[in-house]
């Protein structure tokens, strides 16, 4: 099958001509424009912090910080937060770990409107067999530094991201090795709960009620689907596929019945290249939105997209142009630098990123991150 795919109307090639704000230090710009501010270090993490990832706002304006602590799971998975006014970091509440396991593994995160912090419990991320499908949706009620957990849901393999829209939770599950799909590629789904539902039963096949939407990640070489995810101002929803590089929106009627899905967006990057061939990184780094890892959205309906193996944030407009707002090379992070930027966030008129730096060796090739380094960071970006 041809790799020609069209954008409302335009080619991928066309949008390879798309003007680049960038602060690339790992390949060449590629157009014109502005240089971006370089991004500086928000903060440095404190050692029980090892592993960030999901973000979320609370209702007094401080930064929630969700810490799965992958790098070292001796340290309890916490949750901290970023002090609106001082910019200190403050624990918050360790994540009520899973009897099973022993640990809790929290990544993507939201807010209800009621203030109780809802969490993808990720027990599959690090493919353990005491994990595999032992997932969870928890409902967190924090009062004095403790979490009280109600389970939304259970038995998922892979929930990644969530966002809470309308009385729902949408969450994506980037794996689901259960469904055989006739390609013999991975399908991953977006699951939609509602925010009072306890303890569903997840099967994890595509006989689950909850299952809104399903998609195939054709990338042979990155079989990892759905991730990052949000709601646009209209209400529209987006999800990022991983391997892909390619987000999804999807649509909704006026009861909240969803319409269908479209391809909104993607990289100009051929999935069909081997990473063990030679100068196969040096290809990929020159790439717009290779993977799409978290996601946000400006005021203006802008998205941002952290490009996870390429240490970049894309930033796509509402007609679907995508262009890359900062790149650079392998960093430590303590420079303010990209280090495998996990999810991003707009909070106070600047969009904070998470460095995750938790993926690297010599069985991931096509990644820019090469070693995890300490102390876990936050980046910080100026908005264009």
């Amino acid at each position: 099958m041809k790799r020609l795919l069209f954008l409302f109307g335009l080619s991928v090639a066309a949008i390879g001509f798309a003007t680049i704000q960038t602060g690339c230090s790992c390949c060449p710009c590629k157009g014109s424009g502005s240089l971006l501010q370089r991004p500086k270090m928000l903060t440095a993490l404190p050692p029980s912090c090892p592993t960030p990832d999901g973000m979320a706002i609370d209702a007094d304006g401080n930064l929630v910080v969700a810490c799965p602590n992958f790098m070292d799971q001796t340290k309890p998975a916490c949750l901290v937060k970023i002090d609106k006014k001082s910019g200190a970091v403050i624990p918050w509440a360790n994540v009520p770990p899973l009897a099973e396991t022993g640990v809790a593994c929290p990544m993507g995160i939201d807010f209800g409107p009621d203030g109780d912090l809802y969490v993808c419990d990720n027990q599959g991320w690090k493919g353990t067999p005491q994990g595999q499908f032992r997932g969870r949706i928890l409902r967190l009620r924090i009062r004095n530094n403790q979490a009280v957990a109600t389970v939304v849901a259970e038995g998922m393999e892979h929930p990644n991201g969530v966002r809470v829209h309308n009385g729902f939770l949408y969450v994506t599950q980037s794996l689901m090795s259960k469904v055989k799909h006739p390609s013999g590629l991975m399908v991953s789904a977006v699951y939609r709960f509602r925010t009072d539902d306890t303890h569903v039963n997840v099967g994890n096949t595509l006989s689950d009620p909850n299952i809104l939407a399903t998609f195939v990640t054709e990338n042979r070489f990155c079989q990892y689907g759905l991730d990052g995810v949000v709601f646009d101002r209209k209400g529209n929803l987006f999800v990022g596929n991983f391997g892909d590089g390619r987000l999804y929106k999807i649509t909704f009627d006026a009861n909240g019945k969803m319409l269908g899905s479209t391809l909104f967006a993607q990289t100009d990057f051929d999935t069909r290249l081997d990473p063990k061939k030679p100068g196969f990184l040096e290809r990929a780094t020159r790439a717009r939105m290779r993977t799409t890892d978290g996601l946000c959205v400006d005021a203006h309906d802008n998205l941002y997209v952290a490009d996870f193996s390429n240490n970049a944030i894309a930033r796509v407009t509402p007609e679907g142009v995508v262009s890359v707002l900062w790149q650079n090379s392998d960093t430590d992070g303590h420079d303010g630098g990209l280090n495998e930027p996990g999810e991003p966030i707009i909070w106070k008129g600047k969009l904070v990123v998470t460095n995750f730096d938790a993926v690297f060796g010599p069985d991931n090739p096509d990644k820019v991150n090469t070693k995890n380094d300490q102390p876990a960071t936050l980046s910080v970006l100026t908005l264009p």
